[in-house]
């Protein structure tokens, strides 16, 4: 079997293993990492002989830990690395490179349609009737997408969303509250088969999906990373928020992921704090005095027109792993279109959680 993990603002790691009544046995690790002494690369594949399969990731991180030799140096590598791309060949996961990525682009939309076709889209992956999707959102309306578990009247000020046109509508994943203008956000959804992330935790999944991004605005001379355990940030502040939600598959398909992600551009936040209502436990506790401070637009940081931005992040990652335009059909549209009125337009919905 062979898993391979490239570690969150490191390097690629590959593992081949076979597992025979119920163990680990030889297992070769290898990659484009650095590591010091030589030695140490056998101690790690020692490591892993004869370990139970079953045996989680932090259990052969801790192994491999106990293994090196002292003194060792890794580069681009941890234990915990090498482990995940462990479980990851146990658990025959797929890669990036292993799929036919298709793009969907289209015009501003509004924020109901918006969550509906994420729905619509991941669930289509899920059935096997799309590939896996990079879908770039613009937005038609200003809007508050609070996250599922959230409570309405806690996160946003009615008065404040009625003064300033805004809509409020709830996702389908968790996570915290987005305040979204036309021009000023960069919104972007990956509907991807559950395969893809297999044999990672939750957390470690965010940073997997997000590598991309990293690497896309480090070409654009921003160095971001990944903050767990779903921020984008750079050393001026918190650029970007991502959101998961696992679709289970039917009739014995595997499921797929939603992983969504909003990018500060270049946001008005003093209208955002008349929208939302920030509390002071929350900003202090990430050591903030002001909420102006918690978001730091793209737009100053690369001097870039925001289409500039996106079609730099669009060539990114067709660079790394291929992306063909394509669009939403008739058919998904239409039950995109049903879905955002009688589910993400409905106050039953939206007030699910006062």
């Amino acid at each position: 079997m062979h898993g391979e993990y490239k570690v969150p603002g490191g390097k690629l790691v590959v593992v081949d293993v076979e597992a025979e009544d119920g163990v680990l046995q030889h297992a070769r690790v290898a990659g484009d990492f650095f590591l010091e002494p030589d030695e140490a690369l056998d101690a790690v594949n020692r490591a892993l002989e004869g370990v139970p399969a079953d045996t989680d990731a932090a259990g052969l991180a801790a192994r491999i830990e106990a293994a090196l030799p002292e003194g060792t140096v890794m580069y681009g590598l941890t234990p915990e690395g090498v482990a995940v791309a462990v479980r990851r060949a146990l658990a025959q996961a797929t890669d990036w490179t292993d799929y036919d990525w298709q793009l969907v682009r289209e015009g501003p939309q509004p924020p109901a349609l918006h969550m509906a076709l994420d729905e619509v889209l991941t669930a289509e992956v899920a059935a096997g009737l799309r590939p896996p999707t990079l879908r770039v959102w613009e937005w038609a309306s200003p809007a508050v997408i609070i996250g599922s578990f959230q409570s309405l009247r806690n996160e946003v000020d009615p008065e404040g969303a009625a003064r300033h046109g805004v809509e409020v509508v709830r996702r389908i994943s968790g996570g915290g509250a987005m305040f979204v203008e036309p021009g000023n956000t960069i919104t972007y959804s990956l509907s991807v088969p559950e395969s893809l992330v297999q044999g990672l935790s939750f957390q470690d999944s965010y940073a997997y999906l997000d590598d991309w991004v990293l690497g896309a605005l480090g070409e654009m001379g921003i160095r971001a990373w990944y903050q767990p355990l779903n921020d984008i940030a750079t050393d001026q502040g918190k650029i970007a928020g991502a959101a998961q939600k696992r679709m289970v598959g039917h009739a014995g398909r595997p499921g797929a992921v939603l992983h969504h992600v909003t990018m500060s551009y270049d946001i008005d936040a003093d209208k955002m704090l008349e929208v939302l209502r920030i509390g002071r436990e929350k900003l202090s506790g990430k050591g903030i005095g002001s909420a102006k401070k918690r978001v730091d637009p793209l737009r100053r940081q690369t001097g870039l027109p925001r289409e500039a931005v996106i079609d730099r992040m669009v060539a990114s990652f067709a660079a790394r792993y291929g992306l063909t335009e394509g669009e939403v059909s008739e058919d998904e549209l239409a039950r995109a279109h049903e879905l955002a009125r009688e589910k993400f337009s409905s106050p039953r919905w939206t007030a699910r959680v006062p």
